[in-house]
């Protein structure tokens, strides 16, 4: 596979108007694949690894779009050409760091209207950065407990963060929801 949805990031696909849309988002990795210049969704292993295996199962129901957000780039298309850089974004203080250089918040803002759903995988501080730009009753949020109580007040799905991302069972189970949804 190794792009995202042939509709990209910021133009979702519909077929007929019944075609739903997710975007999945998570953020880059300190494991890169490759010293050259690939797309964003083949640099990255590591903990996107979960997350990738999600996409891709994704894919196989709807028309699916992936977004990264790169400690050199801000949020970006996974199907975006990257390289290999240094700044991998790991706390809250990173995080605020890239949101002033770059402002994917803002980015993410813009970019997750089209969407019918939207599959966040984040570590918590960056979750809290990116939560009040999220629609309401369209999340999936693959976060810390701390945010259970917020996510279901909003009217999103909620699962718990399961080692570096995602974790099997939440896999099953989101599929399983955009099945419903894709129906």
């Amino acid at each position: 596979m190794g792009v995202a949805g042939v509709g990209g990031l910021l133009r979702p696909d519909v077929m007929n108007g019944v075609q739903k849309n997710v975007l999945v988002i998570t953020n880059d990795s300190t494991v890169f694949l490759s010293d050259g210049f690939v797309s964003a969704y083949d640099m990255f292993g590591g903990r996107c690894t979960e997350v990738k295996n999600l996409y891709d199962r994704l894919t196989n129901i709807t028309s699916t779009s992936f977004g990264i957000i790169s400690g050199r780039f801000g949020f970006i298309p996974s199907n975006y050409v990257v390289m290999k850089y240094d700044f991998v974004p790991s706390c809250k203080a990173d995080y605020e760091r890239l949101q002033e250089e770059k402002d994917f918040v803002g980015e993410i803002r813009l970019l997750v209207q089209p969407f019918d759903k939207i599959v966040v995988c984040v570590p918590k501080d960056m979750f809290e950065m990116i939560m009040p730009v999220l629609p309401a009753e369209r999340v999936i949020a693959v976060t810390n407990e701390k945010f259970k109580d917020d996510c279901i007040a909003r009217g999103w799905s909620y699962y718990p963060r399961v080692g570096a991302r995602v974790g099997k069972e939440n896999a099953d189970a989101i599929v399983e929801e955009i099945k419903r949804m894709a129906d």
